[in-house]
C-alpha cells in the first residue's frame, strides 16, 4: 500500500475513533469523499490498525455456562470471554480453551474421534503433550478434497497423535460421494470398515459446526450438485461431520446423508464426551440446531454466542 494512502487511513481512523468526528467532517478535513472515508475505516479494521474491544460487565461466563447446561441438558458448557466477535479471534480463544479442557480430561485408553477444518486446527495447534497410555486417535469423517482447498485433516491428526503419543488412524476418503453404491463399496473394504468402527467406538468425539454458506470450507470442496445446494440453502442450519440438519436438529436431506462417509449423528449421542467447539454469528443457527438435536453433551463457545443461544431458546 502506498505511503500516502496508508497515512490517510490511519488519520481517518484516529479522527473517527479517538476524536469522535463523523465521516462527513473527516472527508472535508482529508479532502476525500465520504464513501472513501467509509472505505478507509473498513480497511483500518480489516488490517488490524483499529481493534475494537467490548467489555461487558453483565456477561459472567460462569453464570452463562450454568444457564447453558440447564437449558440444553449439557454435561458441561465452557464459555470463553473473547475481546472481539470476529471469526479468527473466536477460533483462537476457543482453540486454546478446548485444548486445555482436553489436557485436563483425557485419560488412559481413551479413543478420541476428531473431524477437520480451521476450528479443529486451532484446537490441535494448542494441544500440550500429555503422558497417557494406549490412546487412539481416529478421523470421524472423510476429508479428501476435490479442490485445492486445505481441510487441515492431516495436520490435525498429526498434532493429536503427537500430543497423546500415538499413531492416528486416517480415513482416506472424500466426505461425500455421488452415489450410495460407491459409498457402500468403500465401506465394505476391511481397512475402511475398521476405521469407521473405531470412530463408532470412540468415547470422545470432537467436532465443530459448518455454517451453510458458499464461503464455508465444506462448500468449497466441490462435493455438492446444484440439486444438493437447492435443498440445503432453504432448510439447513448447519452441518456436523458433513451431515446437514435444520434448526431443530432434524436431518435435512436424506439422499445426501446416505452418500456421506463417516460417523452418523445418532452415534454422537452415545459418546461419553461429545464436544462441540463453535462460536460466531454464522454458526449460531447451526449450534442451536445441534443442541436441540442433542448431538453434543459438551459445548465450548464464546460469551456473545452463549447469550444469543439463551435468548433464542427463551423465544
Amino acid at each position: 500500500m502506498e505511503k500516502e494512502k496508508l497515512r490517510k487511513i490511519i488519520e481517518a481512523a484516529k479522527l473517527y475513533y479517538l476524536l469522535d468526528l463523523n465521516q462527513s467532517e473527516i472527508a472535508k478535513k482529508l479532502g476525500v469523499s465520504r464513501p472513501t472515508v467509509s472505505r478507509f475505516l473498513q480497511i483500518a479494521k480489516e488490517k488490524g490498525y483499529v481493534q475494537i474491544t467490548i467489555s461487558d460487565p453483565t456477561d459472567d461466563v460462569e453464570v452463562l455456562s450454568t444457564e447453558l447446561e440447564k437449558r440444553f441438558g449439557l454435561k458441561k458448557a465452557i464459555v470463553v470471554s473473547i475481546p472481539q466477535y470476529e471469526d479468527h479471534i473466536i477460533k483462537n480463544y476457543l482453540g486454546e480453551k478446548t485444548a486445555t479442557y482436553l489436557h485436563e480430561t483425557v485419560k488412559d485408553e481413551d479413543i478420541i474421534g476428531v473431524t477437520w477444518g480451521t476450528t479443529l486446527y486451532h484446537v490441535a495447534i494448542e494441544l500440550k503433550q500429555k503422558f497417557v497410555k494406549d490412546i487412539k486417535v481416529v478421523q470421524l469423517k472423510g476429508g479428501v478434497s476435490h479442490s485445492e482447498t486445505n481441510t487441515y485433516a492431516s495436520e490435525i491428526l498429526y498434532l493429536f497423535g503427537k500430543a497423546y503419543n500415538t499413531t492416528p488412524h486416517h480415513l482416506p476418503l472424500p466426505a461425500i460421494v455421488d452415489h450410495v453404491v460407491v459409498k457402500q463399496a468403500m465401506e465394505a473394504d476391511r481397512h475402511i470398515k475398521r476405521i469407521l468402527e473405531l470412530g463408532r467406538e470412540a468415547n470422545i468425539a470432537l467436532f465443530t459446526i459448518g455454517p451453510v454458506k458458499s464461503e464455508s470450507l465444506l462448500f468449497q470442496l466441490g462435493y455438492f450438485t446444484e440439486e444438493d445446494l437447492n435443498t440445503l440453502y432453504p432448510k439447513a442450519a448447519g452441518d456436523i461431520c458433513s451431515r446437514f440438519f435444520d434448526i431443530n436438529g432434524g436431518i435435512c436431506n436424506d439422499s445426501l446423508n446416505e452418500r456421506t462417509l463417516g460417523i452418523n449423528l445418532e452415534d454422537l449421542k452415545t459418546k461419553e464426551q461429545s464436544i462441540l467447539v463453535a462460536g460466531g454469528a454464522h454458526k449460531l443457527d447451526g449450534i442451536y440446531g445441534a443442541l436441540k438435536g442433542q448431538y453434543a453433551n459438551v459445548l465450548v463457545t464464546d460469551q456473545f454466542t452463549a447469550r444469543f443461544l439463551l435468548d433464542k431458546e427463551k423465544q
